[in-house]
């Protein structure tokens, strides 16, 4: 398709005033969420064919689901593309219970469509991403340079992509089927972690909005299908392997056959009594995988990871949660061997780099 890699031209913005947090720099370009609407549906026709591309968890997924929804009547059709498979146990009945349409991308397929938008993610956050002409482009992360997009909506203070997508369902007099509503809420719930993490006010209005609408039964059987008995000898694995340091607690796991493992991992250790930070690596393919969680009080995740490992691979996250994917080429140079004990040795000493410990 000619038109691939080529870039829409921009339109007329006008900017709001920003959220008072500095480090917290959003991307608002409309005065009203009624304003934006307007604006996002202008930038399509009834000819289009939509593609959503997601790296799919929770909040991605219900967020791309609400997009679709605002695009009907809008394009001829609106596909939900994900990058990569769907293997955490939650997420897997999420999409079965609620009979959610995905496909798979790849640098053929994603070629098959007009316009392409963006959701819970930036085009500097995946080598796909980077590939694609995007039309809009909504999340929730930190910025780190703006998008090259008509549309772009980064609001880095609210709790969860989900809650800007009700609160765009309601500018447009839309009310969520149950299936959407249970799919947003999951959404919120997942992103703030019960709203214990970075949470607005607008993340609660947007719950209880969608609570009387969403299906609370199906609602549970996600919320519990988490673990299946193969983890559980990670879970051993990972507690034989850590370590801990002033309030950090360090496990790197050998081979894991997806990054979630990981995330359910390091939310359990940042359980442990006067543990503030849970720094958990694992290698999935070719790539070394760290997962980082803290108790956000006066910490920043996103920054840490970022300081530590951005130039081996992609690294950042938020205050409370953050991640890196590093080749494993990548520590050719800085490793003699890799094996499990160098690595988990090479994690731990660049994540104190990233964020020293306080004397």
């Amino acid at each position: 398709m000619s038109r691939f890699n080529t870039r829409n031209a921009s339109m007329t913005k006008t900017r709001s005033k920003p959220y008072r947090p500095a480090e917290l720099k959003p991307i608002i370009r409309w005065r009203s969420r009624t304003e934006a609407l307007k604006a996002l549906h202008g930038l399509f026709n009834y000819k289009d064919r939509a593609l959503i591309t997601i790296d799919p968890d929770p909040d991605s997924i219900a967020s791309a689901m609400a997009l679709k929804r605002l695009l009907w009547r809008h394009v001829q059709s609106t596909a939900i593309g994900i990058i990569r498979p769907i293997k955490r146990l939650n997420n897997l009945t999420m999409v079965r219970l609620l009979k959610l349409p995905l496909i798979q991308l790849n640098e053929k397929n994603i070629k098959d469509f007009d316009k392409y938008l963006l959701v819970d993610g930036q085009p500097s956050h995946h080598e796909l991403f980077q590939k694609v002409p995007y039309t809009a482009v909504i999340d929730h992360h930190p910025v780190k340079s703006e998008p090259d997009a008509p549309f772009v909506d980064i609001r880095p203070h609210y709790g969860a992509v989900s809650t800007m997508m009700t609160e765009y369902l309601r500018a447009a007099a839309i009310k969520p089927s149950q299936t959407l509503a249970t799919a947003l809420i999951y959404g919120i719930k997942t992103d703030t972690r019960n709203f214990e993490r970075q949470t607005l006010e607008e993340d609660v209005k947007a719950f209880l909005y969608l609570f009387s609408r969403a299906n609370h039964n199906i609602l549970r059987k996600i919320e519990i299908s988490d673990l299946s008995l193969r983890d559980l000898a990670l879970f051993k694995e990972a507690i034989e392997n850590k370590t801990v340091s002033r309030d950090r607690i360090y496990s790197h796991l050998e081979k894991v056959n997806s990054p979630d493992i990981l995330v359910i991992i390091a939310e359990f250790m940042l359980k442990v009594h006067d543990i503030s930070w849970s720094i958990v690596s694992g290698v999935h393919g070719d790539q070394l995988v760290v997962i980082v969680r803290n108790d956000g009080y006066r910490k920043d995740a996103g920054k840490a990871v970022t300081r530590a490992f951005s130039g081996l691979g992609n690294a950042g996250g938020h205050k409370a949660m953050a991640r890196a994917e590093i080749p494993l080429a990548a520590l050719d140079p800085l490793l003699q061997r890799k094996t499990p004990t160098a690595i988990a040795r090479f994690v731990k000493r660049r994540f104190a780099v990233g964020h020293p410990a306080s004397k």
